[in-house]
């Protein structure tokens, strides 16, 4: 089984107040677009870790047997704390799983498939997503690195483990660094 941890606890700090991930853009919640794409890609369930505003999110995510909320009461400490929440829910029996952020609208299916079919076939410890130069988000891993998660801080996330793993990640190119982009301020959604 291969399983994605979804992140969607954080607290939008450079939008003023405003939580981005019910945020509308092209007329849907930020949110949906990465949740859609989880959806119909090939992971076998998909870990929604919440924490800031958990039941206006969990509001707005439609209900699916993929789908399972994890609370993190931790989340002001950083996407480290949301990462090792989502953790706890990955076994040792699971193949590998994925780290994503929720607030990624151009992440599309077959960018987690891809990721999801290297963890399946490819001996690597890490599965990173890579345009030119550049690493970005989702990223997969394999189950063996499970550990070295639980000793992550603050806003720790995934692409540290690309950095320290580089030897062992297998780099899946990508078409375009569009994929990357992260929505954190009003002029994101423009």
């Amino acid at each position: 089984m291969i399983k994605a941890i979804l992140l969607a606890a954080g607290q939008s700090k450079r939008l003023n107040e405003e939580n981005k991930l019910t945020k509308k853009f092209k007329n849907k919640p930020l949110i949906t677009y990465s949740v859609n794409s989880l959806l119909k890609s090939k992971v076998n369930k998909i870990l929604v870790i919440l924490g800031h505003e958990s039941l206006k999110i969990k509001k707005i995510i439609k209900k699916n047997k993929k789908i399972h909320f994890i609370l993190n009461k931790s989340f002001k400490r950083g996407m480290s704390s949301s990462i090792k929440a989502g953790i706890k829910k990955i076994s040792n029996k699971d193949k590998g799983f994925i780290i994503v952020q929720s607030d990624m609208p151009y992440i599309k299916t077959t960018d987690i498939n891809k990721i999801y079919n290297s963890i399946k076939k490819a001996n690597y410890l890490v599965h990173a997503l890579k345009y030119k130069n550049r690493v970005g988000n989702p990223i997969g891993f394999d189950i063996s690195i499970l550990k070295k998660f639980k000793k992550i801080k603050g806003d720790t996330g995934a692409k540290y483990m690309v950095k320290r793993l580089k030897k062992s990640t297998n780099f899946i190119e990508v078409k375009s660094a569009k994929v990357f982009k992260d929505f954190d301020l009003k002029m994101d959604f423009n």
